[in-house]
């Protein structure tokens, strides 16, 4: 029995130990309720398109090769429309980006209801998760321009056990309703709280801010850059991470928050 015991302890470890690596799992949830029009919609694809090929962006993208983020967009409206539409990407290389950024341009606005869901973006995202468990953090970040008006309601959803480990972050999109112009309303700032008081979740969440729908590029590059951000540590050593006993052979070497070095052997 204990040589059973013995067995299948082994396995499970060389299983663990042999998984692929990933350092992030970062899932982009893109508004397209009834508030955006196709003309706000392809200035959000295509802004976001060109911020993962920005040299900076790329660059942190490509920081740890050796265990890459794992990237997927969806589209998100009502509780009724939640769409994955590039599925996990592992990014290795500066083609993995340009292919991405690559399949983003090409994309048309699917029909969605007038509603805004985002405690059903986030339930959707919860799913997208569990295929990717293995990521050692898992970041959620939705853009929206507008407050929830649908069901579940977001304070709720971001505290199920799906979200646990997910840290959520929130990209608003501010513009004058009346005259389309770049907009610092008392709505907007209405907004941004709502964001930092009922949607982000997680002790480094935070909230980035686009001046009109045309400072969404320079506004998601901005996100970017601070949810991709990495430890460096000089020596090899195993690493505990989010609970899970990881080694590493690396001699330089970049790893998330909350990682903890342990020793080789922890005492018993």
């Amino acid at each position: 029995m204990v040589l059973l015991g013995t067995t299948f302890f082994l396995t499970c470890a060389q299983a663990a130990f042999s998984a692929p690596l990933c350092r992030q799992a970062l899932a982009l949830g893109l508004d397209v309720s009834g508030s955006v029009d196709q003309a706000e919609y392809q200035l959000q694809i295509q802004g976001l398109a060109k911020a993962l090929i920005d040299p900076a962006v790329s660059d942190a993208l490509l920081k740890m090769p050796d265990a890459p983020v794992s990237l997927l967009v969806f589209e998100w409206s009502g509780s009724n429309y939640q769409s994955d539409i590039t599925g996990w990407r592992s990014i290795k290389t500066l083609d993995d980006i340009h292919q991405l950024s690559n399949q983003l341009t090409t994309q048309d606005k699917r029909p969605t209801s007038g509603s805004t869901g985002i405690g059903a973006a986030m339930r959707a995202a919860g799913g997208y998760f569990q295929q990717v468990p293995n990521c050692w953090r898992h970041t959620l970040d939705l853009s929206g321009d507008g407050q929830n008006n649908d069901w579940p309601a977001p304070e709720t959803e971001r505290q199920t056990a799906s979200l646990s480990r997910v840290t959520i972050n929130g990209l608003v999109i501010g513009t004058d309703q009346r005259t389309g112009t770049k907009t610092l309303s008392a709505d907007f700032g209405s907004l941004v709280r709502y964001y930092q008081s009922q949607v982000i979740k997680g002790p480094d969440a935070f909230v980035e801010i686009a001046l009109g729908i045309e400072d969404y590029q320079a506004a998601m590059t901005r996100k970017l850059l601070r949810e991709l951000e990495v430890i460096v540590l000089g020596q090899a050593s195993p690493l505990f991470i989010k609970g899970s006993l990881k080694m590493t052979s690396a001699r330089s070497i970049n790893i998330p928050n909350l990682i903890t070095p342990v020793p080789l052997h922890p005492p018993q």
